[in-house]
């Protein structure tokens, strides 16, 4: 059991805090993750109280310094976390008050926890949050590059995952190069709207010492001051839409993992996973088994959950703090950490990718790519749309029951379906025909794809 005075709090208890409890309540086994933005807003604090006048030149000194040195003996490993100091802000306060003394009390003159966390929170977060972007840009700087390198090699479109018309694989590729950039805007969306400091709070009605919060904004990099106390240190929306962000990121990268599987596997047999980032099986021999796409594509469950499990967290929260809150972190540690590691292994294997063209290639003269080329033919002869449709339909069931393509069906096969069909319809028939007709923004044509490329690469500030 401990003893009253163990606490900070202490001085209306009579009693120790229940063992189990103790250990119940405590988050300093996954909030010490703060420990380097808790120091960071510790000494902001504690020099916006030095230039109020609340502490002393000296005073100040002594807590920067300790808490440098407190910085230090983290990094080190050396840190005693005491679970009986609940948290990450009182271990540090109280190891700060073991080295320096009476000084260490003053620190939280004009703070709370509920204040003091809510900053921590969104100082690390903003931090993840830049790190995030910077894997988000190898993966994406990785997928143009494969992009340009595939700018002409054909395959099949798919629709319901049947073939539906040729497109290059470079065009295939800047598709999930649009959905990360998506992605990269609303992580600077989100950044954006948790860059306010909640710190001066207090509890939550604010504090009568005379702070300068602007000054404190200034000194941690926020871009302003939350405007009202109850919301600064009650609400976890900033939390909440990170973690929405990355479910939709995560939802992305699941998609992409999908086919990589079926690309990768010999049914379609379209690319190769390097061996670094597969495995075998210990029973089969000849197996190599797309793990990295796989659990990438299982750990988006995982932060599809966190985003639930958040948003039920705060859907019953009356105003102002609540100890609901403590459980906020574990979930968007977790977020944080499999969104970083996600891309990160996704931008490495995407830059070592292998295509193989010719089986790409091969699998586009199945299933009658260049049917819709055919109707667009017809129509460009003046046939009505439709009619063209039913026209093809007939050449593709005829194709269909001889087991040739379109662009193999002789020109007197092709007249018996429509008599405005000439000798030029082979050039629509063929595959670089075809991709090459679709010379528009935002097409497949590979001139198209490569100037694709560049703007992509513009948006990105030509890393």
């Amino acid at each position: 059991m401990s003893t009253p005075n163990n606490k900070p709090w202490t001085g209306r208890f009579t009693a120790p805090t229940d063992a189990f409890v103790e250990a119940f309540t405590a988050s300093v086994g996954f909030d010490y993750r703060l420990a380097h933005h808790d120091i960071m807003g510790s000494i902001a604090h504690a020099r916006m109280l030095t230039r109020a006048g609340v502490l002393t030149t000296a005073e100040f000194a002594a807590i920067e310094g300790g808490l440098t040195e407190i910085q230090a003996e983290i990094e080190r490993g050396e840190f005693p976390w005491e679970t009986r100091l609940e948290d990450v802000h009182m271990n540090i306060e109280a190891r700060l008050t073991e080295r320096i003394g009476v000084a260490g009390k003053k620190l939280h003159t004009g703070r709370s926890r509920n204040d003091q966390v809510a900053t921590d929170v969104r100082l690390w977060l903003r931090d993840e949050i830049d790190a995030i972007t910077h894997e988000l840009t190898r993966l994406q700087v990785a997928l143009l590059a494969v992009a340009e390198r595939e700018a002409d090699t054909i395959m099949p479109g798919f629709t319901h995952l049947q073939v539906a018309q040729p497109v290059t694989f470079g065009h295939h590729l800047l598709a999930w190069f649009e959905m990360l950039q998506r992605d990269r805007g609303r992580l600077s969306d989100c950044r954006s709207r948790l860059n306010v400091l909640p710190l001066g709070a207090a509890a939550l009605a604010g504090t009568s010492y005379p702070i300068d919060r602007a000054y404190v904004a200034e000194l941690l990099g926020f871009a302003s001051v939350a405007e009202n106390s109850l919301d600064a240190v009650s609400d976890r929306d900033f939390a909440i839409e990170f973690t929405a962000c990355a479910a939709l990121l995560m939802t992305h990268l699941s998609r992409f993992s999908e086919e990589l599987v079926l690309w990768s596997s010999p049914a379609f047999d379209f690319v190769d996973l390097t061996d670094a980032f597969c495995t075998g099986s210990s029973i089969m021999p000849q197996k190599k088994n797309p793990d990295v796409p796989e659990l990438v594509r299982g750990k988006t469950g995982r932060v599809n959950g966190h985003l639930v499990a958040l948003l039920t967290l705060m859907k019953a929260q009356p105003l102002a703090y609540n100890k609901d809150n403590q459980e906020d972190k574990e979930p968007l540690f977790d977020t944080v950490d499999t969104v970083r590691g996600s891309l990160r292994v996704y931008a490495d294997m995407v830059a070592v990718l292998r295509v193989k063209s010719d089986h790409l290639r091969e699998a586009a003269r199945q299933g009658f790519a260049t049917a819709t080329d055919l109707a667009d033919y017809l129509v460009r002869r003046g046939i009505p749309f439709r009619d063209a449709h039913e026209a093809v339909g007939r050449a593709v069931r005829l194709g269909v029951e001889t087991r040739r393509d379109l662009a193999e069906l002789s020109l007197t096969e092709l007249q018996t379906f429509s008599p405005v069909i000439g000798e030029d319809v082979y050039a629509v028939l063929t595959l670089e025909g075809s991709v090459a007709a679709r010379d528009h923004f935002g097409g497949t044509a590979p001139r198209q794809v490569r100037a694709a490329i560049a703007r992509a690469r513009a948006r990105l500030g030509n890393p």
